[in-house]
């Protein structure tokens, strides 16, 4: 059986500027393909990803190749298989339950979304990633964490520095350096804290995790919170700014949403649609076969589910953003044992809370230019700014 074939041009910057065209290529013509700039083999059809995600035995989410261990200086839960990986997820899983969501957290969402939405200037153009996605993401992980006392800016820059160390996949000195200053300021405060809220127990990951019957490490338990603030911004940032882009830019979508209480669908394609998680990466834990290519034990493969999301064989005309699709069996959200954590919260605070009352507070609104706003990210992706007038 051969191997897959070698692709040597593909660069890191093109697939930070724009990788969808360069997705649809390999769709159609090498599904299974090896990536000399990143050192992987790409797999962008969307039975190959659901196969490894569903798959931990043989593909297992322990790469050693990964930057994400220097970026967050810890063996993280994202990059753990089995028991271990599940002991880690259960620890902060009752902060992020539904039922906790709906009880404890969704009086709380609500509170702070008319908080920063009220804030916004009306008759104004103002940048909404900026202004209103980010910091309101930011706070809301703040409180679920248990780390209130962090502010929205400290919130933010801890998120992109882990994140741009755990997308490092140059391995340049400076996203390291970034990612380092950020952990000893997380480690300060969750040190100052610790006591707080062992103390007086509130709900909180934070909380949870130091109260429980059989407490992990706390080394662990800092690198779960910080993986929440790795992964627990952006999601929500990046999905609630793709999909206001998504339904401003096609206004009749709008008005069908708004005329059904769609909201929930919107954000739904919003995620499939551009995918805020794009890609992950697994090791091959055996000699295996994958789309009629060998794939050698100890070879890194990396799932594209921002590619799987716009697989012709499940969509029609996946590249263009249409809520009312018939269905719509996305993996924005991954599968398999590292299925989003987050998942319940980011549909709940976008799609059930924010959405209708921003659209309520500001009925008539306007991308301000669609041409004008800014997409980047490869291993995670979104709009890096969104001029809307709000009226």
């Amino acid at each position: 059986m051969a191997v897959a074939p070698l692709d040597e041009t593909i660069t890191l910057a093109q697939l930070t500027a724009d990788p969808y065209p360069l997705y649809q290529r390999m769709r159609r013509e090498t599904p299974v393909l090896r990536v000399k700039a990143l050192g992987r083999t790409f797999l962008t059809r969307a039975a190959l990803t659901k196969q490894v995600k569903d798959d931990p035995e043989t593909f297992s989410s322990d790469d050693p190749n990964t930057p994400m261990k220097p970026a967050f200086r810890a063996h993280t839960l994202m990059r753990k298989d089995g028991a271990e990986h599940m002991s880690e997820r259960k620890a902060i899983m009752p902060a992020l339950a539904p039922k906790r969501i709906n009880t404890d957290w969704g009086p709380l969402y609500e509170r702070l979304a008319e908080e920063y939405i009220s804030r916004l200037p009306r008759g104004e153009t103002v940048d909404l990633f900026r202004e209103l996605c980010g910091p309101l993401a930011a706070r809301i992980l703040a409180h679920i964490l248990g780390i209130p006392e962090a502010t929205d800016e400290q919130m933010q820059r801890w998120s992109q520095c882990l994140i741009d160390g755990a997308g490092n996949f140059g391995w340049k000195r400076e996203p390291f350096a970034a990612s380092d200053a950020a952990n000893d300021e997380m480690d300060a405060l969750f040190d100052r804290l610790r006591e707080a809220r062992s103390g007086n127990p509130d709900g909180s990951a934070f909380s949870s995790m130091l109260t429980a019957e059989n407490p992990i490490p706390l080394s662990q338990i800092y690198s779960n919170i910080k993986i929440a603030i790795g992964g627990g911004i952006n999601e929500p940032r990046d999905a609630l700014a793709t999909v206001l882009y998504g339904l401003l830019d096609n206004p009749d979508q709008l008005a069908e949403v708004k005329a059904q209480d769609a909201w929930g669908k919107a954000f739904e394609e919003a995620i499939r649609w551009v995918a805020p998680i794009q890609v992950s990466s697994r090791l091959v834990t055996a000699d295996t076969e994958l789309g009629g290519f060998e794939i050698p034990k100890g070879d890194t493969v990396m799932t594209i589910q921002a590619s799987a999301c716009r697989d012709e064989e499940l969509y029609e005309n996946g590249e263009d953003f249409f809520v009312f699709r018939d269905k719509n069996p996305h993996q924005a959200f991954g599968n398999g044992p590292h299925h989003c954590a987050g998942a319940h919260v980011a549909r709940r605070t976008v799609g059930r809370i924010i959405l209708p009352m921003l659209f309520d507070r500001f009925p008539e609104m306007q991308l301000d230019t669609a041409g004008d706003v800014v997409w980047k990210g490869f291993g995670f992706r979104g709009p890096i700014n969104l001029p809307v007038t709000l009226n």
